[in-house]
């Protein structure tokens, strides 16, 4: 230990325990702190379109500090699937690259990436999935989040976040699941791993319908897209029929969701129980699961 950083160790404050997930919004953003004392949590909208300084200004006003555990919204990260490079597995991140460029809005000078292995299909293809996000909007995230107190530790992306909340088991299970004002995501989770994830358009204002306005058609489209994702998956991959269908989308009307989903697609249909005393934190699900599980860390790579 050099004299400067014995000087430095003697005058800097102690490092705080505490664990911080924080997840991104199109509107706003969620924040969880799980402290030794007390949890605390909540929600800032994002204000004049500036997703920084919204971020800056929670982090201030809520006092947050420790480590921090950042998960990205449909919105700032790709997942996309492709055939796996026939490269040594040192040069796969340099070649998926050029190999995505076409699926995505990001040029690969901007990109960070990182993937999980896909499924093989039937004559034996290999699937790989690519989870993708820009560089200096990265960079950007990270910089405005990383102070004397607050460190970011991990960033991973809401189907992550979502997936990590099911129990290990050898049963599929398909969760139905959304942030607020956010698209759906559809997941079939399976030995604690995602096999397939698929994300939604036109449900970000499911929360917001009567009972009357689900019955007349939206039910019948999310049922729709969930029998098509099990076939997928059945079919496709050459895996047993999911038997199980978990709810978490935050909404008054849940429960209802749930059993016409259960009336259309003929499976047991639940709604996704929180952690222990965490049953009032529904919104709150993924910025929980960031501060309980390690995920991936794509800055490491690109």
């Amino acid at each position: 230990m050099t004299i400067i950083t014995r000087i430095q160790s003697i005058f800097s404050k102690p490092k705080s325990s505490d664990l911080i997930g924080i997840a991104l919004r199109q509107q706003s953003i969620a924040f969880f702190a799980k402290k030794n004392s007390e949890n605390t949590s909540g929600s800032n909208e994002v204000k004049n379109l500036s997703l920084i300084n919204t971020l800056k200004e929670l982090a201030i006003e809520h006092a947050l500090q420790g480590q921090c555990h950042l998960v990205l919204s449909n919105m700032h990260s790709h997942i996309v699937q492709v055939d796996r490079p026939k490269v040594p597995d040192a040069e796969i991140n340099a070649a998926l690259k050029w190999q995505i460029k076409d699926l995505v809005s990001i040029v690969p000078d901007n990109m960070v990436l990182d993937y999980f292995d896909g499924p093989t299909l039937s004559g034996g293809v290999e699937k790989i999935n690519v989870v993708c996000t820009a560089k200096d909007d990265l960079v950007e995230l990270v910089t405005s989040l990383n102070t004397d107190t607050l460190t970011v530790e991990s960033i991973t992306t809401e189907e992550f976040a979502f997936a990590s909340l099911l129990p290990i088991q050898q049963d599929a299970i398909l969760l139905v699941c959304q942030q607020p004002n956010e698209e759906i995501n559809l997941l079939i989770v399976k030995d604690g791993q995602l096999f397939f994830s698929r994300r939604l358009r036109g449900f970000s204002q499911i929360a917001k319908k009567s009972t009357d306005e689900l019955t007349m058609g939206m039910i019948d489209s999310l049922s729709l897209e969930i029998q098509r994702s099990t076939d997928y998956f059945e079919r496709q991959l050459k895996q047993a029929p999911v038997k199980t269908i978990e709810v978490l989308v935050p909404m008054l009307n849940e429960a209802f969701l749930a059993r016409k989903l259960a009336e259309n697609t003929n499976l047991e249909v639940k709604l996704f129980t929180m952690p222990d005393l965490l049953e009032g934190e529904r919104e709150n699900a993924v910025a929980i699961a960031a501060t309980q599980l390690h995920f991936m860390e794509p800055e490491n790579n690109g």
